[in-house]
């Protein structure tokens, strides 16, 4: 599962819309939407947040499954 796939997974599994974890992030939707579509990758220190958002851990996150 790609990093993209994650985040929409996770960020569904939580009950956030695209809007809520942008505020969360400090991003603008349209980047959230970006980093779900698979065309721009969060910086590190998001990836981060969204670990601590979602309660996983980095390697989670950035482990590529196949």
């Amino acid at each position: 599962m790609k990093l993209s796939e994650k985040i929409v997974e996770s960020r569904k599994a939580n009950g956030m819309t695209q809007e809520e974890l942008a505020s969360k992030c400090n991003v603008s939707r349209q980047s959230i939407s970006k980093w779900e579509a698979d065309i721009a990758l969060p910086e590190t220190e998001k990836l981060l947040l969204l670990g601590e958002l979602f309660h996983v851990s980095m390697d989670v996150l950035s482990k590529m499954e196949k």
